[in-house]
């Protein structure tokens, strides 16, 4: 290659090889991810006048970066956007930019390895050809839809067009990735190739030895339907699945994909102001804003760790049950060699088996990986791998003394170094530590059921723990790619002891005859993923009840029904009822019916939501808003946005409201979806 055929700009760099194939990688400056920048796009634009100027055999377009192909437009530039006039401008920009990718004469190829999102799918959307590389870091996804907004830069015409609407749809609408085999498969990519390869087989293609894949002829025909007279059907059944899991007031973001695909081509730019799924009415919503601050606030959960050098090779999980089983799965997942003790093997097993199931789920069953994981996670009766471990965590039942005499075992036998950690949820670190001779070795790190899904670990600090301890302890978290929430010891910490007084508001409108149903159906309205009486049966009753204080709050008694659900040992999902009867797993509720076709059961139909009395959600979600100013208030959690980051990632809390103090601080202006025109009673 010739020095003189080399051409670079600020963030772009154009090389060409003898054979006419030309090479554009892109390296944003001082930056470790690429993104698509205003400035990044205005220099695409003037390297595509190159190419006009001297039209290239091909072209593969690619990322310098170690860290991924694209990460997406920028969002901190997304943040600032001040008018509707500005919105469509920065839609308008990368819509016209990537059509003229698309309409070059010659064949265009996107080389993608590690994460492609957003608008850097859209641009290798706009290239006639993409190849993966078969790398676990390889992911490609349009998450627009969680931000609030729609891929609005060719996402909606050419993702449909190229692996069909309903598949295409359904990614849109939840924002969902998939890796670099599935993309393959589905049509996204040409080919998924091993990184060794990677160059050799993006020349082959772009240079037209290997033609682009062709559908089968059903395949084609069946495309042609879902695109043509079959398309209002396709768009009801994605409008019907977005619909079951929000409401188009909450979220009108993944209703105005389906509309804009259906009637308007996959073009933003061409709706009317007055549509509902008009770019002025997304861009400028509530829920946009939100979700704006949501990521944000998740990335500020993500930075914490970072200055940590602490890399556990070694876990050592006391407590085999839901909880402590789950957490040395998900440690044995990320890699880390993992000992299980408690009183048996017996007592171990139904974890490990658990366990299997997981990591059959998460290698999708790869064989060989989940042998591997497997191996990693080795049952420890006697409890040895205490002696080696350089993170030993205590999830056994809540008890005090019993957790005190067990950490005077665990530090005679533990190394120096270990880090100490209590998985306790009510218990104050300090109460726990006087079995300590060194206190200070004492951290929380409080995990959530289930723990493979929640995000969130609480990192609790006592009086007496070391600042090394805690530093260790938040590296840790973020090894196991959690989201760590550095939290003070107070009963409860914060997620639990916001959820306590939340849960028995509803119990306690339930004792007053109001149906479970109803305060359920309040609060998934107003956007909970779960209603607070079902939220109690999952939890299980007897928990509840255990928790005391924690859930009744000062000189409150726990409701009478529940008390009595307990004494007759209904327990709630575990126990196949409680406040709900529970089948496979799920609450049945007053009015589902079972759908029977030809005399046997297909499935369940639920009923539909009854009538909610105005102000129920209002009244069920007060305390959950006064408890979370209060623990910013007595210092349990650092402010206010970390109390709104921590409930939304530890309970689910609506995140179209930007946190339970964002919400309550800028009620009035937030579209909330809650029949009841809430008003702030915290």
């Amino acid at each position: 290659m010739s020095a003189n055929m080399r051409h670079d700009w600020k963030h772009w760099r154009l090389r060409r090889e003898d054979t006419g194939l030309a090479w554009l990688d892109l390296d944003k400056a001082d930056a470790s991810t690429n993104v698509l920048s205003s400035e990044v796009m205005r220099e695409f634009a003037r390297v595509l006048d190159a190419l006009d100027a001297a039209p290239p055999k091909a072209l593969v377009i690619a990322s310098a970066k170690p860290a991924g192909f694209i990460a997406g437009a920028d969002i901190e530039e997304f943040s600032r956007l001040d008018s509707v006039l500005a919105a469509r401008m920065l839609v308008e920009r990368g819509w016209l930019l990537f059509n003229r990718l698309a309409a070059v004469s010659y064949p265009t190829l996107a080389l993608i390895r590690g994460h492609c999102m957003g608008g850097g799918l859209e641009l290798a959307l706009a290239c006639r050809h993409r190849i993966v590389v078969d790398e676990p870091g390889t992911k490609l996804a349009l998450p627009e839809v969680m931000l609030g907004i729609v891929p609005g830069w060719g996402g909606m015409l050419r993702l449909p067009a190229l692996i069909g609407p309903a598949a295409a749809l359904d990614l849109m609408l939840t924002g969902k990735s998939v890796d670099s085999k599935k993309a393959k498969r589905i049509g996204l990519a040409d080919d998924c190739v091993p990184a060794r390869v990677m160059e050799s087989a993006a020349r082959i293609v772009a240079l037209g030895a290997k033609p682009f894949r062709q559908l089968p002829a059903k395949e084609r025909a069946t495309r042609w339907a879902m695109n043509g007279p079959l398309r209002k059907m396709v768009a009801d059944k994605a409008r019907a699945q977005a619909a079951r899991k929000v409401s188009r007031a909450n979220y009108p973001a993944p209703f105005a994909i389906v509309d804009i695909w259906e009637k308007y081509g996959g073009n933003a730019l061409d709706v009317p102001a007055s549509d509902p799924s008009a770019l002025d009415a997304i861009f400028t919503s509530p829920t946009a804003r939100n979700l704006v601050r949501v990521f944000h606030l998740q990335e500020r959960l993500k930075a914490f760790g970072k200055d940590s050098d602490f890399t556990p090779r070694h876990v050592h999980v006391v407590g085999a049950g839901v909880m402590g089983g789950d957490i040395a799965a998900v440690c044995a997942l990320r890699g880390m060699t993992v000992t299980l003790q408690d009183q048996s093997v017996e007592r171990i097993a139904p974890a490990i088996a658990r366990a299997a199931k997981l990591f059959e789920r998460r290698h999708k069953g790869d064989a060989k990986q989940v042998r591997f994981t497997l191996d990693r996670l080795i049952p420890d009766p006697r409890g040895e791998g205490a002696a080696r471990a350089d993170v030993i965590i205590e999830a056994i039942f809540e008890n005090l003394e019993v957790k005190r005499g067990l950490f005077a075992e665990l530090e005679a036998r533990a190394k120096p170094d270990a880090v100490l950690a209590t998985n306790t949820s009510s218990l104050r670190l300090e109460d726990v530590a006087t079995a300590l001779k060194d206190p200070s070795r004492l951290v929380g790190i409080h995990f959530f059921n289930p723990v493979p899904m929640l995000p969130l670990v609480e990192v609790v600090q006592g009086e007496a723990t070391d600042a090394e301890v805690l530093r260790r302890a938040t590296g840790f978290v973020r090894r196991i790619d959690k989201l760590a929430l550095p939290v003070k010891s107070a009963p409860g910490f914060l997620v639990n002891a916001v959820l306590g007084p939340y849960m028995l508001e509803a119990l306690r409108c339930v004792e007053e005859g109001v149906a479970p149903e109803t305060v359920d159906a309040a609060l998934v309205a107003f956007g909970m993923p779960m209603g607070p009486v079902e939220l109690v049966d999952t939890v299980g009753l007897d928990i509840a009840v255990a928790a005391g204080k924690a859930l009744a709050g000062e000189g409150a008694e726990p409701p009478a029904r529940l008390l009595k659900l307990v004494g007759e040992g209904k327990l709630g999902r575990k126990s196949g009822e409680g406040y709900y009867r529970w089948v496979d797993g799920k609450a049945v509720k007053a009015g589902d019916e079972d759908e029977r076709k030809g005399g046997l059961l297909r499935k369940r139909r639920p009923a539909p939501p009854p009538p909610i009395p105005a102000g129920l959600a209002e009244r069920v979600l007060a305390p959950l808003l006064a408890a979370t100013r209060r623990c910013v208030e007595l210092g349990v959690v650092g402010d206010a946005d970390l109390a709104d980051a921590g409930v939304i990632f530890g309970t689910g809390f609506a995140p179209h409201t930007g946190g339970p103090l964002h919400y309550r601080d800028s009620h009035g202006k937030t579209r909330i979806g809650a029949p009841s025109g809430l008003s702030d009673g915290a």
